[in-house]
């Protein structure tokens, strides 16, 4: 089973205010529809909608891309000095935040 191919239809100019960035998209008829009615019923252009749709991606990936280098980081810094807490501590401690009680993280060890 291959991957379709899609028919690109139009190239929807694209400028981004602020960095005063031109670029185009290219949609499918069917997207850009949906982009349409959806510009239509929030009495927005089609043009907001795909800037807010672009920003909230770029927002969304770049948190993603933070929280992993974030992970890595953490993951480094156990193989190297083995500081941890085991499941059942940050379990516990997790319940007591969960309960509104101000309970201070457990101290890592070895």
């Amino acid at each position: 089973m291959g991957v379709a191919m899609l028919k690109y239809s139009e190239v929807v100019p694209l400028t981004i205010k602020g960095g005063e960035m031109a670029t185009s998209v290219k949609l499918d008829e069917d997207l850009k529809n949906r982009i349409q009615n959806l510009a239509y019923a929030r009495h927005r252009s089609a043009h907001w909608i795909m800037r807010e749709a672009i920003r909230d991606y770029v927002d969304r990936e770049e948190k993603r891309e933070s929280f992993k280098q974030d992970a890595i980081r953490a993951w480094e810094a156990y193989q190297d000095n083995g500081l941890h807490l085991t499941l059942e501590e940050a379990d516990e401690w997790l319940s007591k935040l969960e309960a509104g009680e101000d309970a201070e993280l457990p101290n890592c060890h070895v």
